[in-house]
């Protein structure tokens, strides 16, 4: 499994309306045969940078993926939205197919 972790930080002005600028762009990787998940969340502590988590099967549907038609595209829309060069982390987890369980904590009854 390839798993990338991505923080992009966005210009203030267009920080409420970047979950609707990315939108088509992650409907369509969601849609990749190779995607396994594609998550954005918003900062606690920065309002205006949001954290992507995406996991591909393998390095081959990594691949497809950044040649696609619609990374293209959104990299060119992104790069107008953006403040900074987003930080990236992309590793790959032999064995791994999506999440795992963790195992130090579970459900109770309260």
């Amino acid at each position: 499994m390839i798993f990338i972790t991505v923080k992009f930080t966005v210009r203030p002005e267009r920080s409420d309306e970047w979950l609707d600028l990315v939108d088509d762009f992650t409907r369509a990787t969601r849609e990749e045969p190779g995607n396994l998940f594609y998550e954005w969340s918003r900062s606690v502590d920065n309002p205006h940078q949001f954290i992507l988590v995406e996991a591909f099967r393998d390095g081959e549907a990594g691949a497809a993926h950044v040649e696609s038609a619609h990374f293209k595209a959104a990299m060119e829309t992104m790069s107008y939205a953006i403040a900074s060069t987003p930080q990236i982390v992309s590793t790959e987890i032999p064995g791994m197919d999506g999440w795992g369980v963790m195992g130090e904590v579970s459900p109770r009854e309260a």
